[in-house]
C-alpha cells in the first residue's frame, strides 16, 4: 500500500491511562533530606531505629523511614499536599480537601541493587531525587544498546497498537514524580560505581472525594 502525502491536521489524544506528575523539589528540602539522611547513617542506634527495609519491596541496601517531627520541620505535607491539590485541579477539576501521608522514607541504592515491580498503598506515591551518581555504568551488550542504568521505568496496562504500556525515567537531582499508589513500578540496578543514588518516596490518602474518583 503506497501512502499519499496529507495535510491532514490530527490531534493525539490520550483518553486512557493514568497521569503523573513532575515537578521540582526545594533546594531547601533536598539539603535537609540529605543531612537528615548523613545523620542517620552516622548513628548506629537511629539507623537500627529506622530502618525501613524489611517492610519495603526493594533490594538495596538501605531505606530509611523519616520521622513524623522531621516531616513537619521541613514542612513536607504541605508540599506534597501543594501538589496534589495542583493536579486534581488541573487533571480532573476537582478541589481537595484532605491530604494525609501514610509513610515517607528515603531509598538508599547501591550497584546490583534493585527495586522489583511493586505498588503502593493510599491513593497517591511519588519519588524525588537527592543524590544520582554521575556514571551508571554501560550496558553489557553493546554501547549503542539501550540503557536503562538506575533508571525508574512506570507500568500501566499491557502492550497494544499505539498504546505504550511503560514509561522511563530517568533520574535528576531535584526532580519528583508523583504517580498514582495502583501504578506499578520498578528501578534497575546500576554497575561500575560507588556512588550513591538517594531516593525520597511516600504514600498518601486523600479525602474520600477525592481518592473515589
Amino acid at each position: 500500500m503506497v501512502l499519499r502525502k496529507s495535510r491532514m491536521a490530527i490531534e493525539i489524544l490520550k483518553p486512557f491511562g493514568p497521569s503523573i506528575v513532575k515537578t521540582k523539589l526545594p533546594e531547601n528540602i533536598i539539603n535537609e533530606m540529605n543531612i537528615y539522611v548523613d545523620q542517620v547513617i552516622n548513628d548506629e542506634k537511629k539507623k537500627e531505629e529506622l530502618d525501613y527495609g524489611k517492610r519495603l519491596a526493594g533490594n538495596v541496601k538501605q531505606e530509611i523511614y523519616l520521622e513524623i517531627n522531621f516531616m513537619k520541620k521541613i514542612k513536607w505535607a504541605e508540599f506534597l499536599a501543594t501538589v496534589c491539590a495542583e493536579w486534581l485541579a488541573k487533571d480532573r477539576e476537582i478541589k481537595m480537601k484532605g491530604f494525609e501521608i501514610i509513610k515517607s522514607w528515603i531509598v538508599r541504592q547501591f550497584k546490583n541493587d534493585y527495586n522489583p515491580i511493586h505498588f503502593h498503598s493510599g491513593h497517591v506515591s511519588g519519588v524525588g531525587y537527592l543524590k544520582v551518581p554521575k556514571n551508571m555504568g554501560e550496558t553489557v551488550q553493546s554501547k549503542k544498546k539501550h540503557n536503562l542504568n538506575g533508571k525508574l521505568v512506570l507500568i500501566d496496562g499491557s502492550k497494544k497498537l499505539f498504546c505504550n504500556p511503560t514509561h522511563t525515567i530517568t533520574p535528576e537531582v531535584g526532580d519528583f514524580y508523583l504517580f498514582p499508589n495502583y501504578l506499578m513500578h520498578a528501578v534497575y540496578p546500576f554497575a561500575e560505581t560507588d556512588e550513591e543514588r538517594r531516593s525520597v518516596s511516600f504514600n498518601a490518602k486523600l479525602d474520600n472525594e477525592s481518592g473515589s474518583i
